[in-house]
């Protein structure tokens, strides 16, 4: 959607806002009707899109995520969850789809999402209005949950149970590189890689794959395509990020299967998918298990 169009369709919800939202509030939290135990979490797996399955953020921790991506539209001070302006609900939130229930999983699990596992949960927070304006909102939300996400302290990191990182809109940077306190990061491209940014400011690297590869699983991997690959993993690694690709296929096959057994060679630290049983599938199975 071009940005005049999403600015209409912002500007028409904000006006819809002033009425009070009776219908939706059910399914606000996103939460299944009954508990759900927490299998062994499958690192490298990150859930695109996450908003669109059933149960926001409980599916993919039912499937052992360890990644979630949220985006979200600043309207009228609130920070709603969704793909696109005109399916946008103000009962789903920033809050009450990823914030409260992970506050409350860390609160119940001992500290961290999934009990006994220690280390952070990645939160993507893909911002599709205003970078400036809506990151300063979004700190301004993050704060009161200070106490379970990881932050940066004149250039000091703590970790935290969660790990918001910010992508999308990249007007977002300037603040955020302004603050000497941050309890977000951000998404940085692979332009960042030697720049000087720190990977305390920029932990994470992302493309999209079609950018840099013509080859999507159908016959061999071309060598020259192999060795980017491994060279863009390497690159990331010895300076201190983690390397995602967006845009790679994800139709369930042995051309996904041929392409995901790549990655997981070359050394990829988080993959990308909307098929959440059909990753920890693959996963589980090249982790042995």
């Amino acid at each position: 959607m071009d940005r005049p169009t999403r600015r209409t369709a912002v500007a028409t919800l904000a006006a819809a806002l002033a009425v009070p939202a009776l219908a939706g509030t059910a399914r606000a939290a996103g939460r299944p009707s009954g508990p759900r135990p927490l299998p062994r979490p499958v690192p490298r797996t990150h859930a695109h899109n996450d908003y669109e399955h059933t149960h926001p953020l409980y599916d993919a921790l039912a499937h052992g995520f360890t990644s979630v991506e949220a985006d979200i539209f600043l309207v009228e001070g609130r920070l709603l969850v969704g793909h696109d302006p005109t399916e946008l609900d103000p009962s789903r939130t920033l809050e009450s789809l990823y914030l409260d229930p992970l506050r409350r999983l860390v609160r119940a699990n001992g500290g961290s999402v999934y009990g006994g596992w220690r280390h952070s949960f990645q939160l993507l927070v893909d911002i599709k209005t205003e970078g400036a304006a809506t990151y300063r909102e979004l700190d301004r939300r993050l704060r009161p949950y200070r106490a379970l996400l990881s932050s940066c302290a004149h250039g000091r990191v703590r970790a935290g149970a969660v790990t918001p990182v910010v992508s999308g809109d990249r007007g977002a940077r300037v603040p955020m590189e302004a603050q000497p306190v941050r309890y977000a990061f951000y998404d940085g491209r692979l332009d960042d890689l030697g720049s000087g940014a720190t990977a305390s400011f920029i932990p994470l690297i992302s493309e999209s794959w079609t950018d840099h590869f013509t080859w999507t699983g159908a016959g061999p991997f071309p060598a020259d395509e192999r060795a980017r690959l491994r060279d863009l993993v390497a690159r990331a690694h010895a300076d201190h990020r983690r390397l995602r690709f967006w845009a790679t296929p994800d139709l369930a096959g042995p051309q996904r299967d041929a392409l995901w057994r790549e990655l997981y060679a070359a050394g990829l630290d988080w993959f990308n998918t909307d098929d959440l049983a059909g990753l920890e599938a693959f996963l589980r199975h090249a982790n042995g298990g």
